[in-house]
C-alpha cells in the first residue's frame, strides 16, 4: 500500500474533478475532496484491495456528496456553473449555449445525466466512469452515447 500523501498526490484531482461535476461548485468540491481524504486516512484499514484505491476514494466521495446533500438540501450554486473542463465531448454540442445544455442534462434521466456529467465535466475517461458507477467501461460507453443521443432528439424536437 502506497503512503497517504502518495495517495492524495495521486488522485485528489481526480477526485475534485469527480465531485465539482456533481456540485459545479469549487467551493464545495474542494470541501468534499478533503473531507474525502479524511474518512479515506482515518478508514485505510478498511481498503481491502478489491478494488482499485480511485474507485474506492471516489465511493468516499460520493458518500461524502450525500451526506452534504442532507445536510444542505437547499444548496443554491453561487457559481452559476461557471467550471466546465475542457474536452473533446463538448465540441459534439458545438453552437448549444452552456446554459442551455446545463438546462437540457439536468433534465435528462439518470443514469444518463450523472454519466454525461462525469465526462463532459468531469473529463474522466469511461473506464474510470464504469468503476465509480459499479458497471464495465462498456456500459459507460452506451450510456453516455444514449444520454447523447436523447440530448440530439431533444434539441431536434426544440428546434421544430
Amino acid at each position: 500500500m502506497q503512503p497517504m500523501d502518495e495517495i492524495y498526490q495521486k488522485y485528489a484531482q481526480m477526485v475534485y474533478r469527480y465531485l465539482l461535476s456533481l456540485v459545479h461548485s469549487q467551493d464545495v468540491a474542494e470541501e468534499l475532496t478533503q473531507e474525502t481524504f479524511y474518512q479515506a486516512v482515518k478508514n485505510i484499514d478498511r481498503f481491502d484491495g478489491s478494488c482499485r484505491i480511485s474507485t474506492w476514494l471516489c465511493a468516499i466521495a460520493k458518500n461524502q456528496l450525500r451526506s452534504w446533500q442532507r445536510k444542505h438540501p437547499f444548496f443554491e450554486n453561487p457559481e452559476g456553473h461557471e467550471q466546465t473542463a475542457a474536452s473533446a465531448e463538448q465540441d459534439v454540442f458545438g453552437a448549444l449555449a452552456r446554459v442551455e445544455l446545463m438546462k437540457k442534462l439536468h433534465l435528462c434521466p439518470e443514469p444518463y445525466r450523472e454519466v454525461m456529467y462525469l465526462r463532459i465535466f468531469g473529463d474522466l475517461s469511461f473506464k474510470e466512469i464504469g468503476e465509480i458507477m459499479e458497471h464495465t467501461e462498456n456500459w459507460a460507453r452506451v450510456t453516455y452515447y444514449r444520454g447523447k443521443e436523447k440530448l440530439r432528439k431533444d434539441l431536434v424536437n426544440d428546434e421544430s
